[in-house]
């Protein structure tokens, strides 16, 4: 069998480029989850990390073993036909739900990074969105593969960085009140459900269209210690920013003070990120309408963005505290089956 090493990178790129949106690039996710708790927070990120890996592989390798078209079908498959039903109509929510952060999102790099308007930041991202999903999985690959090693690179500069300095080993050691501290213990879990049951939309039909389980596995096992990497790098460069709470994008704040001559760099590129995860949820939240109605995809499109545009209208880190941890703990059941269903071997996927 021949191992393709160029399709696994690409199946990885995808992996990280969807969960890799919003409130990744900015730093505002991990900063909820993580970097928040200190020290127990790298803890958790290092168990996350580890079950980004073992199931994003597995995710994927049982969606093409039962020829799954979209993440519709997958949840069939893993709750049972009635069951299944109703999950699917909670992930549409939830996929439009996160649409909205991710708008919200690159209308917020426009508004405290380049000191425009959100609108404007929003309606441009709805405009090129449209013209690579008229492309269709090429204009994903094509978008993932340019973005995602750049983000690397600049994360792991970042660490660098920080961990030169004098005191980090103190602040990688402290570990903050928090009067939610609680949540730190289910972060690994309920943030790998998050994660994991929304990058479905996009895993699933990609894992269908390239079927050979070695290069699936091998994707699924790349993208996520890229993802472990960049967790990593991002709480180590994260915990050195005083009140890093308070920000709404805290890594372009932190770009700015350490390297601010790669500043406006990291600044697009955290726009790319996010770029590729509206890209990544359009994507699949239009594949599983196309599913139950015959619209045509222009139309269907349409209506997805003006719905989460009108969401996104609630600020980036309003919506990014509430719904993401609202919806980590809706998919921790996802997470539970995926991780409990056998991936059973065929003869075709020995």
């Amino acid at each position: 069998m021949k191992k393709n090493w160029s399709a696994a990178f690409q199946i990885a790129a995808v992996y990280v480029g969807t969960v890799v949106g919003a409130g990744f690039a900015t730093g505002r996710e991990i900063v909820e989850f993580f970097s928040r708790f200190g020290f127990i927070g790298f803890l958790s990120i290092l168990l996350s990390g580890c079950l980004l890996i073992l199931l994003g592989s597995k995710l994927m390798r049982i969606a093409a073993r039962i020829n799954a078209v979209s993440y519709q079908e997958f949840n069939v498959h893993l709750f049972g036909k009635w069951a299944g039903r109703g999950i699917n109509i909670i992930m549409l929510f939830m996929l439009l739900g996160v649409t909205a952060v991710m708008l919200a999102g690159a209308g917020a790099v426009f508004e405290e990074q380049l000191g425009l308007t959100k609108n404007l930041g929003i309606f441009i991202t709805i405009f090129f969105s449209f013209v690579v999903m008229m492309v269709g999985t090429k204009g994903l690959f094509a978008v993932n593969s340019f973005v995602v090693p750049i983000m690397v690179c600049f994360s792991l500069m970042l660490m660098t960085l920080s961990i030169k300095q004098p005191d980090f080993i103190n602040h990688l050691l402290f570990i903050p009140h928090a009067e939610d501290g609680w949540k730190s213990i289910v972060a690994p879990f309920s943030y790998t459900a998050l994660n994991l049951a929304l990058a479905q939309a996009v895993l699933v039909p990609i894992a269908n269209e390239i079927k050979d389980d070695w290069t699936i596995k091998w994707g699924g096992i790349l993208g996520g210690t890229a993802l472990t990497v960049i967790l990593i790098s991002s709480h180590f460069t994260l915990i050195m920013l005083p009140n890093l709470e308070i920000y709404e994008i805290p890594m372009a704040i932190i770009m700015k003070q350490i390297a601010p001559f790669f500043y406006w760099i990291f600044v697009l590129v955290i726009y790319g990120e996010i770029f590729t995860s509206v890209i990544g949820n359009v994507y699949g939240i239009e594949r599983q309408i196309r599913q139950i109605v015959t619209v045509p995809t222009f139309i269907t499109i349409s209506a997805i963005f003006i719905v989460s545009y009108l969401i996104s209208l609630i600020d980036y880190s309003k919506l990014l505290s509430s719904l993401y941890p609202l919806f980590g703990y809706i998919s921790l059941i996802f997470f539970i089956l995926l991780w409990m269903k056998p991936l059973k071997n065929d003869r075709n996927n020995p």
